[in-house]
């Protein structure tokens, strides 16, 4: 098939969807198909791909590559970039990476134009069930890929820390539920420590928290961290906390702490329990209590900690670029037979 791929933005900004598009574009690729990517991000960075990217189209270019599709693909809703489908009349999958709403959920002219543009689509894709039941019930449900040559264990690691938090620093990703958290299970002489990974506007009241607590010894902040020193530094942890009170659309960040061997802790909301599956421990959103008695159980519970660890190889395989690959092609496949 000729794909053309949408991806509002992509490489060098490395955002859940950049990436997401970037994997599936390889995989694709991989798997025999002609791919082009259209996007609005201008600088081409210094990497090398393996397909053709087109970044900034005029409306010339636009058209041009829409005829040269045998479907288009949209890795979540861009219509800029995606308008001369609708009178070229061709073959349409959206991908649904986050929620059709504002911040804070209301709905406003640009959410109910996408949701117009979603029915249109021969076939709507979701990232998890979270957002097929609330933005688009009849979507079809794939979870997302993760780094797979990035993310990884490193046997020669040791893994001789507690938890780790990876993520932007900012009330919403909830890092001060962890820091919190590690003080209440100090409070009953339960000693766990904390790294926390990122960078973001909470720094200074975080690190202030951990004074006032007295916790310097337990908790420590190592700033955001990318590519082979972050992985190393995952594969010196037991646990990953994900404690977001935003409804996360899916939480790509649990699939990359569980391939470096981490057992990740999740807050209940959004797609985070899809993003865990089976293989992490899932625990009330925005409930501290509910987080410490989590962490309470799993080291009371050593046949908990065995089983949970025991399912982690499955669920990352059914979350290889390769496999979801595979489940994306089949879509659009069908769109195009349609």
């Amino acid at each position: 098939m000729k794909i053309l791929l949408l991806s509002h933005y992509f490489y060098p900004q490395i955002g859940g969807i950049e990436i997401n598009s970037e994997l599936l574009a390889i995989a694709f690729h991989n798997h025999g198909h002609e791919v082009r990517l259209l996007t609005w991000s201008a600088d081409p960075g210094n990497k090398h791909f393996d397909y053709t990217i087109i970044r900034q189209p005029d409306v010339k270019t636009l058209l041009k590559q829409h005829m040269w599709a045998d479907v288009v693909f949209e890795n979540n809703p861009c219509l800029r970039l995606a308008w001369p489908a609708y009178f070229l009349r061709k073959p349409s999958v959206v991908a649904l990476c986050t929620w059709v709403s504002r911040s804070d959920g209301t709905s406003a002219w640009q959410d109910k134009l996408k949701l117009r543009w979603l029915k249109r689509a021969d076939k709507v894709i979701a990232v998890s069930n979270a957002i097929k039941e609330v933005c688009f019930p009849p979507a079809v449900v794939i979870g997302n890929p993760y780094g797979v040559d990035i993310f990884k264990t490193l046997p020669a690691v040791q893994r001789n820390l507690d938890f780790v938090f990876l993520g932007r620093l900012v009330s919403d990703k909830g890092a001060d539920l962890a820091i919190e958290a590690i003080h209440q299970l100090k409070e009953e002489s339960i000693k766990f420590t904390l790294t926390i990974v990122g960078d973001g506007d909470e720094m200074l009241p975080l690190k202030k928290m951990v004074e006032d607590y007295q916790l310097q010894d337990l908790v420590t902040f190592t700033g955001a961290l990318r590519g082979d020193v972050l992985v190393r530094k995952l594969n010196e942890h037991k646990y990953m906390l994900v404690p977001s009170r935003w409804k996360e659309p899916f939480g790509n960040v649990a699939l990359e702490g569980m391939a470096c061997g981490c057992l990740p802790i999740v807050a209940d909301g959004g797609g985070l329990p899809d993003a865990v599956g089976e293989a992490g421990i899932v625990f009330e959103r925005g409930s501290v209590d509910s987080l410490v008695n989590a962490i309470k159980n799993l080291r009371a519970n050593v046949e908990l900690e065995k089983s949970l660890r025991a399912k982690a190889d499955l669920h990352l395989l059914n979350h290889h670029p390769e496999m979801i690959a595979k489940k994306y092609l089949e879509v659009l496949s069908n769109a195009v037979k349609h």
